[in-house]
């Protein structure tokens, strides 16, 4: 028997990555990322994933939303959905995402596939609280909850495996979190447990919520900062991600650095604060001949260094600073949240995803570094 597997895409999701607003929820945020020039990027990220379905095609029955919901993604990637609901094109709201969860719940429906962040799966949730198996392609800002796969290809493989090789899978329960973007633009992180979702889980493919810092890590975080502060070179501009352990070396140097946003910074004197991409990469086209220097962090208990509430730092960016001069900072406890799972990257590039793969050094106290693997 075919297996019944609803899709819904939030076409506006992660919109605000790139351009700097740590966010897409509203209409007001959604009309300022498009004047910024943001891109859609739900819809490729959700292509990611159905691309790797083709093979399962004759065992799975597809059921999703109009337009921009998931049929223009499902049939972009050859697969024949059947399209139920309505929507005002190019007009999508949450409440749509609401409506079509609780359309698609009536369908019997055996797995709900959605793509989003955060907010996405706030909505899930409303419509069909835990009554439903789900799982979350990664296509928002922040993605704090632990309903989602790890990206969209480890999306596609869990999706596979609940098909056909349900042995592989195991049912669990996974947080629902959000955090208060109006909060967040001002630089306070509010997060907050929405409830819990049923979750096919397999080791290495799905994300896990995400930790807050640990308050002993300011110790660490102290150390962290006094050596990166050591090691600067007065010619080299270096971005700093967002993150509280960044955020420890912009405050070491007494200047206003930006907790969620990047901040550049030469010759210990801040430049330029919350870029978003267009003004990094405008800012190195000024300085072709400046060196560059990447400063990220690792989210607890998730393991990104990339593509998580730092989107800021695109693909171009990387490829323009060059891989050689990331420098990743992380305090034990963080590295110890992981249990020996790898660091992850998610840029929105595969290809550059597996570039990123390997061994790097990891600063974690004054003098103190550790080798850790990074995965895609």
């Amino acid at each position: 028997m075919k297996k019944k597997i609803g899709l819904i895409v939030n076409p506006v999701a992660g919109m605000g990555g790139r351009v700097g607003l740590k966010g897409s929820d509203g209409k007001k945020i959604h009309k300022m990322a498009l004047a910024l020039g943001a891109v859609p990027v739900s819809p490729k990220r959700t292509c990611e994933a159905l691309n790797v379905l083709s093979g399962i095609q004759t065992k799975i029955e597809l059921f999703t939303y109009p337009a921009e919901m998931g049929q223009d993604e499902a049939v972009l990637c050859g697969l024949s959905p059947n399209v139920i609901g309505s929507i005002q094109k190019g007009k999508t709201t949450p409440g749509d995402t609401i409506k079509a969860a609780r359309d698609l719940e009536k369908t019997g429906v055996d797995l709900l596939v959605f793509t989003g962040g955060d907010g996405t799966a706030r909505n899930i949730y409303d419509a069909v609280s835990d009554r439903l198996t789900v799982i979350g392609i990664p296509g928002g800002v922040k993605i704090h909850s632990g309903v989602y796969a790890a990206n969209p290809v480890k999306a596609a493989r869990l999706i596979i495996d609940f098909v056909t090789s349900p042995s592989k899978i195991a049912l669990q329960t996974a947080e629902v979190m959000d955090i208060d973007e109006e909060m967040v633009r001002q630089d306070k992180v509010s997060a907050k447990l929405y409830g819990y979702m049923k979750i096919p889980y397999e080791r290495g493919l799905n994300q896990s919520s995400k930790a807050g810092s640990n308050p002993k890590d300011e110790m660490f975080q102290d150390e962290i900062a006094l050596d990166v502060i050591h090691n600067m070179d007065p010619k080299v501009i270096y971005l700093v991600s967002a993150g509280t352990t960044t955020k420890a070396i912009m405050d070491k140097l007494k200047l206003e650095g930006t907790l969620l946003g990047i901040d550049a910074v030469k010759n210990k004197q801040l430049i330029s604060a919350d870029l978003n991409e267009s003004a990094i990469l405008q800012l190195l086209a000024r300085e072709p001949e400046t060196p560059f220097n990447i400063i990220t962090t690792v989210i607890g208990r998730q393991g990104y260094i990339f593509g998580r509430g730092n989107q800021q730092i695109s693909p171009a960016v990387i490829r323009r600073v060059g891989k050689e001069n990331v420098i990743v900072i992380a305090t034990i406890n963080k590295i110890l949240s992981l249990n020996q799972e790898p660091f992850l990257v998610d840029t929105g590039d595969p290809e550059l995803d597996k570039e990123l793969e390997g061994y790097i050094r990891v600063t974690t106290g004054f003098g103190k570094q550790h080798i850790y693997n990074v995965s895609s």
